[in-house]
């Protein structure tokens, strides 16, 4: 039995990852996303977080367009790449379902073009997991820095004809933009409709995606986000890169989204939704198909059109998605039903850093250590805050109903954090435990006027909010110098 709620079916289970910890946590997640967008020098963030019928987190951060000064928005439309591919997968289950293909189909049953060629037995089923032993993009692949158009279809088949293969079927995991585009020709030869037609009608109206589609959309031309240049080096200066049609491509890379429409979208794939797919073919497209190791380690697994990552005993399914401008990353958990999203808008975009954060943020705030909850009477947030000397800034957050620091500039929020414990309504402490931080030593706040921090005393350190350090830290310096040539014989 389901139950509907904003355009979604979920099981009436209780969910496992409760609600309110998601958000309680919300705030202390956005505030880190900001953090992390800024110290990194990342035009824009959108990002969002979907718990169950309720989406906890929306939040756009920073420019579309960062050379204009344009502020992004929760509606800015994201080229998504590879994200395409979950799509791609998705579509061919249903088909599969409806008796149009075949997971074991011949590649050749459904592109004709391909008969007789070194590509015409590799299935279906070696196409979806990236064990066909495609090339990844052929011989030229200048047209991801555009400098040429992505190929059509006719550029598609000859690329496949004349330097398709590269390993034989099954003999490693290879991943292919162009073995996923030629699903994109199976779907369209088993449901008689373009590919865009086909997903459009199939999976992006069906959910109520208002703000998804397969391809680059000039008539939505001003409601995409900007995309931007990387930073060759420190100093560098970023530029906005134009959007482009990925025409063939697009069942490998083409699809455009929002971070709210994406956590709809994996929504659809948690256990016991029915929007799209029965729960045996999502459990097909979720398992490991593939355990990809290379030079003795572990790199990666990968299902049929979904990768598969591990965090804090979380199994996540998902994608990212790397286009000329864009870099996204979205995990699904179909068990707690989870969905975290981010994307940003330039080349070398530390989406799926901030993805893994987020998910290990909500992964912290859902485990919290025995006897460290603040107590009722106290209000948490006024301790919450970020807090700076001259030696960085630390987070004061509140997760769980407890109180915990970590240093935002961290890739990994959580990899340092410290517990703390309310004394009074004064006064933390860090609770006791084995570091290299200040364990067990008080955290000791002075209010202003207004009630707020205006200094804290961090294991004896002061700190300040970060504006005020900012206002103070020259000042600061100079009189340090002032100290130290006083000192000199």
């Amino acid at each position: 039995m389901t139950s509907t709620t904003h355009g979604h079916h979920r099981t009436d289970a209780a969910l496992s990852y409760d609600l309110e910890t998601a958000r309680e946590a919300a705030p202390a997640i956005e505030s880190w996303l900001d953090y992390q967008r800024r110290y990194l020098r990342t035009p824009g963030v959108q990002a969002a977080i979907r718990v169950g019928d309720e989406l906890v987190l929306s939040t756009a951060l920073g420019h579309s367009d960062e050379v204009a000064g344009t502020p992004l928005r929760t509606d800015h439309l994201f080229r998504i790449a590879s994200h395409s591919k979950t799509f791609t997968a998705t579509s061919i289950l249903q088909l599969v379902e409806q008796g149009k293909v075949r997971l074991d189909d011949p590649i050749d049953a459904h592109v004709p073009e391909l008969a007789g060629s070194d590509l015409a037995a590799v299935t279906v089923r070696e196409l979806l997991g990236h064990q066909a032993g495609v090339i990844r993009d052929g011989v030229d692949k200048d047209y991801w820095q555009l400098m040429d158009p992505f190929p059509d279809r006719a550029a598609l088949i000859e690329l496949c004809l004349s330097a398709g293969r590269v390993f034989d079927r099954n003999e490693y995991f290879k991943y292919t933009n162009i073995g996923y585009s030629l699903l994109g020709l199976v779907i369209e030869s088993a449901s008689g409709s373009s590919y865009g037609d086909y997903v459009a009608a199939n999976i992006v109206e069906r959910l109520g995606l208002t703000n998804t589609g397969a391809e680059w959309d000039p008539a939505r031309a001003d409601q995409y986000a900007g995309g931007h240049t990387s930073l060759l080096d420190g100093s560098d200066v970023r530029q906005v890169i134009p959007h482009v049609d990925t025409r063939a491509m697009a069942a490998a890379t083409g699809f455009y989204s929002t971070a709210e429409d994406l956590t709809a979208y994996g929504a659809a794939h948690w256990a016991g939704a029915e929007e799209l797919l029965t729960d045996a073919s999502k459990r097909l497209l979720q398992r490991d198909e593939s355990l990809v190791r290379a030079h003795g380690s572990e790199i990666g697994r990968y299902g049929l059109g979904m990768d598969i990552v591990t965090l804090g005993g979380r199994r996540l399914v998902g994608h990212s998605g790397g286009y000329p401008g864009h870099i996204t990353r979205t995990f699904i958990d179909p068990a707690d039903q989870i969905v975290v999203s981010v994307l940003t808008n330039c080349i070398g975009g530390p989406a799926g850093t901030l993805a893994t954060g987020v998910v290990k943020l909500l992964n912290l705030a859902a485990e919290p250590p025995a006897g460290t909850q603040v107590p009722g009477d106290i209000d948490a947030s006024r301790f919450c805050g970020n807090f700076a000397n001259l030696m960085g800034v630390i987070s004061v957050v509140l997760l769980g109903g407890r109180l915990v620091a970590f240093f935002p500039a961290a890739p990994d929020p959580v990899e340092s954090y410290e517990e703390l414990e309310v004394i009074d309504e004064d006064t933390l402490a860090v609770v006791p435990a084995a570091g290299f931080g200040s364990i067990g030593e008080k955290v000791e706040y002075t209010w202003d006027a207004d009630g707020q921090p205006s200094m804290v005393r961090y294991g004896g350190s002061s700190r300040w909010p970060v504006e005020e350090f900012r206002a103070r830290r020259t000042a600061q310096i100079a009189d340090a110098d002032v100290h130290e040539l006083a000192r000199r014989p």
